[in-house]
């Protein structure tokens, strides 16, 4: 910032002066500084949330040097990335972005894990933002294990390789081609020492692709490394860099797991359900008595009711239920005692919140991934 000369003013100048240079503070500060919504995380294993459903990690594990990645609104970006490994062993760190649990850390409002034979569809999208200085794949994984586990390694680990950038290649060895969702993949299939790994690794990059998980996961099951009591226990989308990798960005990123038809007691959840929604307002503020009803034919475990606040809305505090987070993308969880919906049976919460503006009901409630009717 430019240096101001001493001179000598009367008080009302030097007031002016000071106010117009204030201003011009100001006016640097909010050109330079990030969007609000913006968090970097350089800890090695920093974590966030963003949309109020998926976890934005750093992870970099196989590295001390720097790691910092930003998550924005829809994904993140590797804003720092510094030193490398060998091109023939592992990468440096896998930041990525994910929708399930992921070593106890589970996103907000998941219904995973959840039984790969109770699960219908898992409809996901991705858009990537690659370059070229850089040695690294851009890598969507799917983790299957025999087990609901929400820590550790999991039994199975399906990459799908978006783009591969340098002289890297995936774990094992080609074991042919195939064609998933539309599109011919080179198969990889081997084994990290810790877990079994099947990659499809695409020809050629692929910039953004709306995709079904449950096509790769049933192919991995069709070639035996998997089967279909397993669960499925989270989806991660990043990038997995040996060398450098600043600018690697994810633009956007969705997932979700429709479940339907489960077994009673396990993760997943009805194949239909209803929400009634009754409010009180007042002048700033309101109360909100929400009742869910499992119309499906098994219990639900674990309950999860996700829906999103209208703008201007933020939770001030709840019964029967916990409430996060305060405003956004909002889930509902059972407490103790209160954590299983039983075919035809319902479960009733409330909570107290403020807001802005005109008021409005909220809209898109989902139990358990499970879109609901309201009424």
């Amino acid at each position: 910032m430019r240096r101001l000369r001493h001179r000598t003013r009367t008080p009302r100048g030097l007031f002016a002066t000071l106010l117009t240079a204030l201003a011009a503070v100001a006016a640097l500060v909010t050109a330079t500084a990030p969007a609000q919504a913006d968090t970097t995380l350089c800890e090695q294993y920093g974590t966030t949330t963003i949309q109020g459903r998926y976890v934005v990690q750093n992870n970099r594990w196989g590295i001390s040097e720097p790691q910092c990645v930003t998550a924005t609104d829809t994904g993140f970006r590797l804003t720092r990335a510094d030193g490398s490994v060998p091109t023939n062993g592992a990468p440096k760190s896998y930041p990525s972005v994910f929708n399930g649990c992921h070593y106890t850390n589970c996103s907000p409002g998941t219904n995973l894990p959840a039984r790969i034979s109770g699960i219908s569809a898992a409809p996901s999208s991705i858009s990537y933002g690659y370059v070229s200085d850089a040695v690294y794949n851009a890598s969507y994984d799917i983790w299957l294990d025999p087990t609901p586990r929400t820590d550790g390694v999991n039994r199975t680990e399906i990459m799908i390789w978006f783009n591969k950038v340098g002289p890297i290649q995936p774990i094992g060895s080609q074991v042919g081609t195939a064609t998933v969702g539309g599109r011919t993949w080179q198969v990889w299939s081997g084994s990290n020492g810790s877990n079994d790994v099947l990659s499809f690794v695409a020809p050629s990059a692929i910039g953004s692709w709306s995709f079904d998980v449950m096509d790769f996961v049933r192919e991995t099951v069709a070639r035996g490394m998997a089967q279909n009591d397993w669960y499925l226990t989270s989806v991660q989308a990043g990038f997995e860099p040996w060398q450098n990798g600043a600018g690697l960005a994810v633009n956007s990123f969705s997932s979700t797991v429709t479940t339907g038809g489960g077994t009673p007691g396990t993760p997943g959840g009805p194949a239909a359900c209803t929400v009634s929604y009754a409010t009180h307002v007042w002048q700033g503020g309101f109360t909100a008595n929400v009742t869910v009803k499992n119309a499906g034919p098994s219990t639900v475990d674990g309950w999860k009711l996700a829906f999103a606040l209208p703008s201007g809305q933020r939770i001030t505090n709840a019964w029967n239920a916990s409430v996060t987070p305060a405003s956004g993308t909002v889930t509902a969880s059972g407490l103790n005692g209160n954590t299983q919906i039983a075919s035809g049976a319902s479960q009733t919460f409330g909570f107290q919140g403020t807001y802005s503006g005109g008021f409005a009901q909220p809209n898109g409630f989902s139990l358990n991934g499970t879109a609901c009717t309201t009424g």
